[in-house]
């Protein structure tokens, strides 16, 4: 009997286990072909979703029990690590430049994200989302600008500074705006939103940067309790933004921060980069991948044109506003002023994240916050800037280096 029972059990369980190996085999093989062909990993794993989700061959389904648990867990490191490796030497090198830029690079996509958003007929607070998901940036084009030897050039460190202001700043309105939509306007909801973020954001910033600097230290001879430790650190914040009504991703960014400076080099830092990089995350782009249905996402640009270009136009014209003013008021040569462009056009890991958070949104009447054609939309800027930044640097970084002396310190 006991048999029989085992048996049913593991014919219950098969299928799961047999769509988890296609997973790894996807996992292993696919950031190999796009580096192949030149492609970001993150743009590989999002088209073999794609293909291999429910919209075209169909061998997973959107609610895979298994991935969609390591594709949450996923997005939680991506944040983790996206605060964990801002470069805060390099912030502090050029404070007021990074915070300039940072703050201009922010607010003008921002703006003309959420302008373009309500011109195409959305209401106020999902034009803000939309706007702040284009306002920050993903550093693609950084190991191009580390094989050249350019990272203490001043533009780049610049750059890389201003990147640290820019996830903040659009993290902040994106986790503002995402409870008073679920929830509905009023002042004292607003009012309490206002003061949980003022003390979340000191308390995980200043208190988790003491209390977890000072546990790590305790157990920095002990590397497994020290990993375990970093994990539980990721948890707990995740969990108390989720309690005052947050996304677990800003709460990961925050912790990410603030023990940035404790975990620095770290072997147990590398141990969860691994983890994270070489299974969590990839999982998490490929089912992102799972929702986009290339059918829709070719009625979206024959149908809703002006929808992806306006959010690429917005997103294009704001970053490049950004990088020449700030460009030119600091005297950078034009190739430098569009090595800073290029890098702050792809949009990938926060924006993703952000974005399906947005979509899981819902308010009193069942709406998402980001719907269907919106979700396509971003997906095709991803897309597009994914590709376009890395070939831009590419093209603009090596011509930078004739017009600047060479970085002191080396690469």
């Amino acid at each position: 009997m006991w048999l029989l029972d085992y048996l049913r059990k593991a014919v219950a369980v098969l299928p799961t286990l047999a769509s988890f190996a296609v997973c790894m085999m996807l996992i292993v093989s696919i950031p190999r072909l796009s580096r192949r062909v030149h492609l970001p990993e993150a743009v590989g794993l999002l088209v073999a979703g794609m293909l291999f989700g429910p919209h075209v061959l169909d061998i997973f389904s959107h609610e895979h029990p298994v991935l969609k648990f390591f594709a949450e867990v996923g997005a939680l490191l991506l944040m983790f690590f996206a605060g964990l490796e801002l470069d805060l030497t390099l912030f502090r090198q050029k404070i007021f430049r990074a915070l300039s830029f940072g703050v201009i690079t922010t607010s003008l996509p921002l703006l003309l994200g959420t302008l373009a958003t309500l011109w195409l007929g959305y209401e106020l607070l999902p034009a803000i989302v939309v706007g702040s998901l284009i306002a920050s940036h993903t550093m693609l084009g950084s190991t191009i600008i580390a094989r050249l030897g350019a990272r203490n050039l001043e533009p780049m460190v610049v750059t890389f500074g201003a990147t640290m202001v820019s996830d903040t700043l659009s993290l902040l309105v994106f986790a503002a705006c995402l409870p008073l939509y679920a929830s509905g306007f009023s002042v004292a909801g607003i009012a309490i939103q206002v003061i949980e973020i003022a003390i979340f954001i000191p308390l995980v910033l200043l208190g988790l940067g003491r209390a977890g600097a000072w546990l790590l230290r305790r157990v920095e001879n002990d590397e497994e309790t020290y990993f375990m430790l970093m994990f539980g650190i990721l948890a707990v914040t995740a969990l108390l933004a989720e309690w005052i009504h947050l996304p677990g991703i800003v709460g990961t960014f925050l912790a990410g921060l603030a023990v940035n400076a404790s975990v620095k080099d770290k072997p147990a830092k590398g141990k969860l980069e691994f983890l994270g990089s070489s299974l969590f995350v990839p999982i998490f782009f490929l089912v992102t991948g799972f929702l986009i249905d290339p059918i829709a996402v070719v009625r979206s640009i024959s149908q809703d044109f002006l929808l992806a270009a306006g959010l690429l136009g917005a997103l294009v014209a704001g970053k490049w506003i950004a990088a020449e003013a700030c460009g030119r008021a600091f005297g950078y040569p034009r190739a430098a002023r569009r090595t800073v462009w290029s890098l702050t056009l792809p949009q990938v890991a926060a924006t993703l994240a952000a974005t399906l958070v947005a979509h899981k949104t819902f308010n009193a009447s069942g709406q998402p916050l980001v719907d269907s054609r919106m979700l396509n939309a971003v997906l095709i800027v991803v897309l597009v800037t994914a590709i376009l930044g890395p070939i831009l640097t590419q093209h603009y970084a090596p011509r930078m280096l004739d017009e600047l002396p060479p970085p002191r310190g080396g690469g």
